[in-house]
């Protein structure tokens, strides 16, 4: 991975979608190695997906990167999470609330798929009410090939969360951020977009 192409990326989206949005590099597929290349290029906020690697990459690079986990919150591993990030993008469960005391954002599953995490809409005020820490909303709308087809999942989100007197809106990747933007995303979280050169 190249620090050079990365830079020239994250410049290019940050020109593009503005200084109020936070670009959050998802760090899935990044090797512990290639996290260096990432903070030569400048990347100030990365998101994992899984404890284990956090913990492990957290562990090599600590106050290099602002750390966020984006991937799904289990109970038992939110202590581990609660101790070495700043922002959680994906609480769904009130279990893992209770081990929780850093910011939160709720993750709402507005597809229905079950393949997808995140509480239902209607399920939201329970969650709010039992963790006093969220700052705001996130989802995962179906994959699809015309990012248009995200945008009603990403306006239904800043409804609900305008509803809940929320101001944080994590939505948005590689393929479709720009949308999410246009539509009131203040996280996105990018990852191939922001890696090839």
């Amino acid at each position: 991975m190249s620090p050079d192409a990365v830079r020239a990326n994250l410049e290019r989206i940050r020109a593009e979608v503005g200084s109020e949005v936070t670009i959050v590099a998802a760090t899935k597929y990044v090797e512990l190695e290639d996290m260096a290349a990432l903070a030569e290029a400048g990347v100030e906020v990365v998101g994992e997906n899984r404890a284990q690697d956090l913990e492990r990459k957290q562990a090599a690079y600590e106050d290099s990167f602002r750390w966020h986990f984006i991937g799904h919150l289990q109970s038992n591993k939110a202590k581990l999470v609660d101790g070495l990030c700043e922002l959680v993008h994906s609480l769904a469960s009130e279990s893992a609330a209770k081990r929780l005391t850093i910011p939160a954002l709720v993750e709402v599953n507005l597809s229905g798929e079950d393949s997808k995490s995140g509480v239902a809409p209607e399920e939201l005020p329970g969650l709010l009410a039992a963790y006093p820490n969220v700052r705001g909303l996130m989802t995962m709308p179906p994959a699809a090939a015309n990012p248009e087809e995200s945008r009603p999942y990403f306006r239904r989100l800043r409804a609900l969360a305008g509803a809940h007197g929320l101001a944080e809106l994590s939505m948005g990747t590689s393929q479709d951020y720009r949308v999410a933007v246009e539509e009131g995303a203040t996280l996105i979280r990018l990852g191939s977009i922001l890696f090839r050169g």
